[in-house]
């Protein structure tokens, strides 16, 4: 008898627009269920394999951490710039 193996990840950024594009990041991978408010979203991994879980969860991380750095960047390049003339 195979044992289920279930994960559920609640995600909030800092903005709903932030939150918004993790979310976006996992439209091909994911189905997200947004929170009553809006401000939070979560999203379920099955498997029947622990292994198996363990690797999706690591692949889903590693994308939502690939945008989280992404949109840092982008906040952080947007107060100062090298090429702006004085």
């Amino acid at each position: 008898m195979a044992t289920s193996w279930s994960l559920t990840l609640s995600v909030q950024s800092q903005s709903f627009a932030d939150t918004k594009a993790l979310a976006d990041a996992l439209t091909t991978d994911e189905s997200v269920l947004w929170s009553s408010d809006e401000k939070s979203f979560s999203f379920q991994l099955h498997e029947d394999k622990s292994k198996d879980l363990r690797a999706m969860w690591n692949t889903r991380m590693r994308g939502l951490m690939a945008v989280d750095s992404l949109l840092s960047l982008l906040v952080d390049g947007s107060e100062g710039s090298s090429t702006k003339t004085q």
